[in-house]
């Protein structure tokens, strides 16, 4: 029964940490995925180990089967209080007339906000860029202006320029912390040379 446990504590370990770590490549964190991956892979060779050691024991073998399974989940929640990254958040209000855009500025929020035209008539549409961390905030704000809002995020892979670039730049400088991703030099490469031709192209 001990060796059980311990088998289903080792992977559980090594699962959630090949979780965040993968999480990590994913939001462009390469050196603390780095970090994570050597860690990950000294308790994957002691749990792996520990289990072929004990092949003719099948309770090992559904430890270790569980104890992947249960990592999964370990590595998710994980993922989830550490909020990483950036939202795109899309609003679209049934009321053109309210005051919910400047709000949102006025609370920090970078927005963008126009009129567009619904099945049955105008609408307020709103975008904004917000890190996961505040994600819950800015859900909050809208539906107690509108609960009938319309709401959809998703996870950008880059962004450049802007309010709220400029806004996190000044931040990161203020408090000491570096602005990583996604960013400008986490761009898809660029072609100088033809992005200088198309602009002399423009001017003349």
């Amino acid at each position: 029964m001990v060796m059980v446990i311990i088998i289903l504590a080792i992977n559980i370990v090594y699962v959630s940490l090949l979780t965040v770590r993968t999480m990590f490549i994913l939001k462009g964190k390469r050196h603390l995925a780095s970090l994570v991956s050597a860690a990950e892979a000294f308790v994957f060779v002691l749990g792996i180990g520990l289990v072929i050691d004990n092949l003719g024991e099948i309770q090992n073998l559904i430890a270790y089967a569980a104890g992947f399974a249960i990592g999964i989940l370990v590595g998710t929640k994980i993922e989830e209080r550490l909020a990483l990254g950036y939202v795109m958040v899309k609003v679209i209000s049934k009321n053109p007339d309210c005051t919910l855009a400047e709000t949102l500025r006025r609370k920090g929020f970078g927005v963008t906000s126009w009129l567009g035209e619904g099945r049955v008539g105008q609408r307020l549409v709103m975008e904004m860029l917000t890190s996961r961390k505040d994600q819950r905030d800015l859900y909050t704000y809208v539906l107690a202006y509108d609960p009938e809002a319309f709401i959809i995020s998703c996870e950008p892979q880059h962004f450049h320029g802007g309010f709220w670039v400029n806004s996190l730049r000044k931040y990161c400088k203020k408090y000491g912390k570096s602005l990583e991703f996604p960013f400008e030099e986490n761009l898809p490469s660029l072609d100088d040379q033809t992005i200088e031709d198309i602009q002399e192209s423009i001017k003349t």
